[in-house]
């Protein structure tokens, strides 16, 4: 049979309504001379006498479109009335641009109109559509549909697709079974706060919204399913910030019959196989580091190992001379910034101190030696102690000439998390933080049990079903109060960049054992079985060995691009407050649905 010719299949095409014969990224000099229809959004215009050039947007790019008032009077009149986010279809012909566009991908074309039809007419947008734009975070979260137009967030929501897929691709060649977990569960007292979802068919009872679907995955592999994944929505209500929101997605893992080694490489696999697949980056195989190890060095357990500058203990040079503040210290400590004595006025060094004086940080202040270039030594306590007493602590911190040290003193703790403040400021300040340098770490042996004094009770350090390092079960059966405080827990955590992307450990798989951990958690029998009943008795059936992992997904998004915020990588987010600006929620329900949820209402003034 013989093909119709071009412009009858065109005509055709045309009559049928077909809205586009291509996108307005798709075109090239090879289509030159070529019948299109594209559709889109207007994104500008700009008039030249007798010509008019119109920007036409849609998801996949831009291409210029050209009306001549010479050819057609009206079709231009017509074009010089439309205004920005205006939704057309037209058609043309591509023709070569003589001015051409190198920074954009149809920039060497342009269609050469000869009909327009007006979709949709816009109203003015009530912020610019554009990479940079001049809407505030709450006006774009209100027209989110908007926002989402402009590149960044486009591209974003872009990439978060391709990360999902390229995780299912991974696990399922690793022989992972994705399997959905329920949304309404149990309220556990452990963790954040639960979002809580009353039951309308049983009065007085509530579901709650899932942290995580920890016991969930965990019966999976007692049922057998020894490599599950979920690509998940989780809920916590807790204060937000920028990496965090009420509801988030976690890429959730658990294997069977496997070894803290087993999942570390797997995982490891997989982060290496995203940095791959969606940035082309080599990761380097990754590091290892122990919690203890972590917090000496970086007062982190999360540190940014993009720079060096770590902690160096100073008690045993500093104390014993009669300076009150060192000598009655828990903790004296100290980073070395290089190259920066000659970079810090006595202005700027108040201004760094005021800085670590903020509530948020609560340092009472802030001790500096420098190591000008000429020689000589300046201090903020140089009347205490001479130059010798300097050039020691400048050779125990690895300092030369230029170099410049900052030293807290007080309570170990919080004398650690201050200067772990300061060490990344000072990191930021001396851009030694690229967003486009990526180094995982995997912090090892986490404590088991962390002690509250004020509540006088052990909390779990990831969550009450980690498992202690074997070589510890003993003790944990067996030990006194004291002896819970040095517990290990057969825990990892996935770190890049100074974020935590993921968390894991073995599990306890054993009811004794896992009993033994609820007592030291504080529930008594009753409780433990009222909460956690399901998950004791399943382990009574068989239960495997077995671990697993949950990376942030949405923070994973973020930290591959260098952005600290996950916002734009989620398509309708909360703001600080919780609130989704553009539906307005949450929000008040009427009294019918709440008589029919046995619930009352009590307004607070």
């Amino acid at each position: 049979m013989q093909k119709a010719p071009h412009w009858v299949i065109f005509a055709l095409q045309m009559k049928k309504g077909m809205f586009r014969s291509h996108n307005c990224g798709e075109l090239r000099l090879s289509h030159q001379g070529k019948q299109v229809v594209l559709s889109g959004w207007i994104q500008a215009s700009r008039d030249f006498g007798g010509m008019t050039f119109i920007d036409l947007r849609d998801r996949y790019g831009i291409t210029q479109l050209v009306f001549n008032i010479d050819d057609d009077q009206a079709l231009c009149e017509e074009a010089r009335k439309l205004g920005r986010e205006d939704v057309v279809k037209i058609s043309g012909k591509v023709r070569e641009r003589s001015n051409k566009n190198p920074n954009r991908s149809t920039g060497d074309i342009e269609i050469e109109v000869d009909t327009l039809q007006v979709l949709n007419k816009s109203k003015v947008p009530p912020f610019t559509i554009e990479d940079d734009t001049d809407g505030g975070d709450d006006l774009r979260m209100k027209y989110r549909y908007l926002d989402i137009r402009r590149n960044p967030v486009k591209e974003s929501l872009i990439f978060r697709s391709k990360l999902a897929l390229e995780t299912r691709s991974y696990l399922n060649s690793e022989g992972f079974v994705e399997i959905e977990t329920p949304v309404l569960i149990k309220s556990t007292p452990e963790g954040a706060r639960d979002f809580i979802v009353p039951s309308r068919m049983n009065p007085g009872q509530f579901y709650a919204l899932p942290q995580s679907p920890q016991t969930f995955k965990q019966i999976l592999m007692v049922a057998g399913m020894d490599k599950y994944f979920q690509i998940v929505k989780c809920f916590r209500d807790e204060d937000l910030r920028a990496d965090r929101q009420p509801e988030f997605t976690q890429i959730d893992c658990e294997m069977s019959f496997v070894t803290r080694e087993d999942i570390l490489n797997t995982f490891e696999g997989l982060t290496k196989h995203l940095f791959k697949s969606l940035k082309n980056i080599e990761l380097e195989d990754f590091p290892r580091m122990s919690y203890d190890e972590a917090i000496r060095l970086y007062g982190s357990d999360k540190p940014d190992t993009r720079f060096e500058m770590q902690f160096v203990e100073l008690n045993e040079v500093v104390q014993g001379h009669g300076f009150s503040v060192f000598d009655n210290a828990e903790l004296v400590v100290g980073i070395c910034a290089q190259g920066q004595a000659g970079r810090y006025s006595n202005k700027d060094i108040k201004k760094l101190t005021e800085w670590m004086q903020r509530p948020q940080i609560g340092a009472k202040g802030l001790i500096y030696v420098k190591f000008e270039k000429d020689g000589t030594i300046r201090s903020s306590i140089g009347k205490f102690f001479d130059d010798e007493a300097l050039k020691k602590w400048g050779e125990k911190m690895g300092a030369t000439t230029g170099d410049m040290l900052f030293i807290l003193a007080g309570e170990t703790e919080k004398t650690r998390k201050q200067l772990n403040e300061l060490r990344l400021e000072m990191g930021r300040r001396m851009n030694l933080t690229r967003p486009d340098d990526f180094k995982p770490l995997w912090v090892l042996d986490f404590p088991l049990l962390e002690w509250d004094e004020e509540s006088e009770r052990f909390h779990a350090m990831h969550h009450p079903f980690t498992s202690p390092k074997k070589e510890d079960q003993e003790k944990m059966l067996s030990g006194d109060h004291e002896t819970m405080k040095s517990l290990r827990a057969d825990a990892y955590d996935l770190v890049i960049n100074g974020a935590e992307i993921g968390g894991g450990s073995i599990r306890i798989h054993d009811r004794s054992l896992q009993s033994r951990n609820f007592d030291l958690l504080g529930f008594t029998k009753e409780e433990a079985e009222e909460q956690f009943g399901f998950l004791l008795g399943a382990f009574e059936y068989g239960a495997p060995p077995h671990g697993g992992i949950a990376f942030g997904f949405d923070r994973l998004c973020a930290v591959m691009n260098g952005q600290s915020s996950i916002r734009d990588y989620i398509a309708f987010p909360k703001n600080n407050m919780g609130k989704d600006m553009m539906i307005d929620a949450p929000a008040h329900i009427d009294k019918d649905q709440l008589d029919e949820l046995n619930l009352e209402l009590k307004l607070t003034e």
